[in-house]
């Protein structure tokens, strides 16, 4: 059983996410605020975070932020409202792996959660994979992607990503060289309809640039085909490492 913390000062929201998720057989933990929420993931093992932005004592913002400066990267979905699409793009660029829209649609809630702890327990990707030297290993110039480990390493350093993060990079290491469209991306990684997709997808591939590129504003591996979408350039991989 998954533990799901729900985490919001409205009781009525706690209350019926917690209808909605419990009958998928999730166990559900609850905080008032980001503080709180802090200190329940400190002592518990929670699988997945939903968590409202705007909160007293801590805003999901500031609780998100410093979850991601601790090193954890359980997978976080947002609560955000219809007007606050500056909230949307200030939660991914703290490290938020999903947002969903007040008010929501209980399908589509689990359906989101289904498919983050989906990637976070064990990341997915493309039937279409690279050949590996050994199994489960993906590399592409200086980068090596474990996927047994659940590891990526640059020149033979290590590199920290969220399931998220780490879920685009393996899908974009089976496909080299292929453009996606930003929808292509959110529905083969996501799993969802990519309402809203292009916010997202823009933000995490802002944050992979800023964990494997020397220089993230002039990439080497994730480029941009301008009006198409993204791909990742094939790489010879270093005699010292292949």
């Amino acid at each position: 059983m998954y533990n799901i913390l729900i985490c919001d000062d409205e009781a009525d929201i706690r209350s019926a996410l917690k209808i909605y998720l419990s009958s998928e057989d999730y166990n559900i933990l609850e905080a008032e605020n980001g503080k709180e929420a802090l200190e329940i993931i400190e002592k518990e093992n929670i699988h997945l975070l939903l968590m409202d932005i705007m909160m007293p004592v801590m805003d999901g913002i500031r609780a998100l932020a410093k979850l991601r400066e601790q090193g954890n990267n359980i997978p976080v979905i947002l609560l955000t409202a219809k007007s606050q699409d500056t909230d949307k793009i200030l939660g991914l660029n703290a490290g938020a792996d999903d947002y969903i829209t007040k008010p929501f649609n209980p399908v589509e809630v689990t359906a989101r959660v289904k498919s983050q702890i989906r990637r976070y327990v064990r990341f997915g990707g493309s039937d279409n994979a690279a050949k590996a030297e050994k199994p489960g290993v993906l590399r592409n110039g200086g980068l090596e992607l474990d996927d047994n480990s659940k590891t990526l390493t640059r020149d033979g350093e290590p590199i920290n990503l969220t399931p998220t993060e780490m879920m685009i990079l393996k899908f974009f290491m089976e496909n080299l060289d292929k453009v996606f469209s930003p929808k292509e991306l959110y529905r083969k990684v996501w799993g969802d309809d990519p309402l809203g997709a292009e916010n997202t997808v823009t933000v995490h591939i802002r944050h992979l640039r800023e964990k494997i590129e020397i220089d993230p504003a002039n990439p080497d591996y994730l480029k941009v085909s301008w009006g198409h979408g993204y791909k990742m350039v094939s790489k010879k991989v270093p005699e010292s490492i292949g």
